[in-house]
């Protein structure tokens, strides 16, 4: 999947959080669920893990897990539940590695690659708990348009570190335009977010935008949906810290 296609992919589904959000509730936990299986279908090609069937099922597990726990069950600080499931994911890992029949090679590089993705399966929940905070459907809707529209930045072709301004300076602008429209934010709070969001995106683009394993559409899809999945708990942890 080429750069361009990948870009509008992932703008996509940030704007279909920023829809969910607008909503609010059982949405938005339905478009986190949905980011996770997507991701764990993804990630074992992406991390060229060798017993890809395994992962996928530990990794989706954690990051529904991880959306029921915090959407159903989780009282405030809504993230407080989370190291259970990690622990749990942990564990399954182990149980994963038991039940290859492969003679199980590269042994630890797949128990801590099957481990980092329910790590990134999970910070998906920060979507879910952010819209359950106190205005958290504003900060759901802002922190997706502004990745939206840094990762349609990412399309265009620029030079790297150009790229990653450009990236920065666009979400920025439309975090900060969303915090004017949106109801409990301002325009200085949704620019922070906006540019916390846009470093995120220009980050992720310069880590994963050459790996070879790309070529390969299971590959592609945890590349387009890993950034959306992350920047759900960077905007929980940001919102925390604006709304004190």
């Amino acid at each position: 999947m080429q750069l361009a296609t990948r870009a509008v992919v992932t703008a996509a589904l940030a704007a279909l959080v920023a829809v969910a959000g607008y909503f609010g509730g059982i949405y938005v936990a339905g478009a986190a669920g949905l980011l996770a299986l997507v991701f764990a279908v993804g990630w074992p090609s992406l991390a060229g893990l060798p017993f890809r069937p395994g992962s996928t099922v530990v990794v989706a597990l954690a990051g529904l897990g991880g959306v029921a726990v915090v959407h159903f069950v989780a009282d405030e600080p809504y993230l407080r539940d989370l190291p259970v499931v990690l622990a749990g994911a942990i564990v399954l890992a182990f149980i994963n590695e038991l039940l290859r029949r492969d003679g199980r090679p590269r042994l630890v590089e797949s128990v801590s690659g099957t481990v980092a993705g329910t790590a990134v399966a999970v910070a998906v929940t920060g979507w879910v708990a952010t819209d359950r905070s106190a205005g958290g459907e504003s900060l759901v809707v802002a922190g997706a348009t502004a990745l939206a529209v840094g990762s349609a930045v990412v399309a265009l072709t620029l030079a790297p570190l150009l790229g990653a301004v450009v990236t920065s300076l666009a979400a920025t602008a439309a975090g900060a335009l969303a915090g004017a429209l949106l109801p409990g934010m301002g325009v200085v709070p949704g620019a922070a977010l906006g540019f916390a969001v846009g470093v995120l995106v220009a980050a992720l683009h310069a880590l994963f935008d050459r790996l070879p394993a790309l070529s390969r559409k299971t590959a592609a899809l945890a590349a387009v949906t890993l950034p959306v999945t992350v920047t759900g708990t960077l905007v929980y942890v940001v919102g925390r810290v604006l709304g004190g």
